[in-house]
């Protein structure tokens, strides 16, 4: 059933759409889990589309490899049937950082991430020696928020440190709580007058990979109007997909919609009333079939 909402419909199942596309690029956090949970749903919905000869790329901005994105959620019950091939802002950053590979590095963000420098012949340095900061997270974003960092960014901003952020990301949802992500220290980071270099979503270079990665795993050029991107984030997988010339799917995630409200054509129009250039083509409550 569609509900019709200032020209973006809001749909219960995204086969209404299926037969417009060759291929999807599906946010992962927020969309194919929350965190904690897989959605069987989303999953459902991309095996589907991948039996009727759809391809999917999942399209994350997590600061890690594409495999340790695939290990991750298999851990939380994403399955291979889910997805054709997994793209993150770790893979962007690390041809960043391979670039910059003779300038002094600090990483600032939790152990958990150090796999995006694997393979890579890094000069680590602390704060106070480094060329170059590259952030991929708070270092406990359960507790902290970017407050917390404010003397660090500041004594880096007044060395005219470049940042580079792994996570575009100001939030993420865990679970029922909502953590701040590396995309927070960073527009932190810009406030007090620094410059950052973002890896991921919504900067072009990331679609720029998938929509590449898509025309290869196809074996045939995809053109940008059969690709549609699914996500809940607005400033990320929407205005992304806007830029980059890709419809889009909005997912009503716990980032825009509160737990429990279900969509609505109202909360729809009162998201996108000052976006007109980034307007989904489609609203739902969660990806479904």
């Amino acid at each position: 059933m569609i509900t019709d909402t200032a020209n973006i419909p809001v749909i219960s199942g995204i086969r209404e759409l299926a037969d417009t596309a060759d291929a999807w690029l599906v946010d992962v956090w927020g969309v194919m889990h929350n965190g904690a949970v897989a959605f069987a749903a989303a999953a459902d919905a991309c095996a589907k589309f991948r039996e009727a000869g759809g391809y999917v790329v999942l399209l994350t901005n997590a600061p890690r490899p594409g495999p340790a994105v695939v290990n991750q959620i298999a851990r939380i019950g994403v399955p291979q049937t889910a997805y054709d091939a997994v793209l993150s802002s770790g893979d962007v950053t690390r041809g960043l950082i391979t670039e910059w590979r003779d300038k002094r590095i600090h990483h600032l963000g939790p152990d958990r991430d150090r796999g995006i420098f694997e393979g890579i012949d890094i000069k680590f340095a602390t704060s106070i020696e480094a060329d170059i900061v590259v952030v991929t997270g708070l270092l406990d974003d359960e507790t902290e928020t970017p407050d917390d960092y404010a003397i660090t960014l500041k004594s880096l901003q007044r060395r005219n440190i470049a940042m580079l952020c792994a996570n575009p990301d100001l939030k993420a949802e865990r679970g029922d709580r909502i953590v701040y992500c590396a995309g927070a220290l960073a527009e932190a980071y810009e406030g007090f007058g620094g410059d950052v270099v973002y890896a991921g979503k919504p900067h072009l270079p990331i679609y720029d990979l998938a929509l590449h990665m898509i025309s290869e795993g196809r074996g045939e050029e995809t053109s940008k109007d059969r690709v549609i991107a699914i996500g809940d984030g607005l400033k990320t997988d929407i205005a992304g997909a806007a830029a980059a010339g890709v419809r889009s799917v909005f997912v009503a995630s716990g980032l825009h919609v509160e737990a429990g409200q279900q969509l609505s054509p109202e909360i729809v129009g009162e998201l996108f009333k000052d976006a007109p250039l980034e307007r989904p083509i489609a609203a739902m409550q969660t990806l479904a079939w």
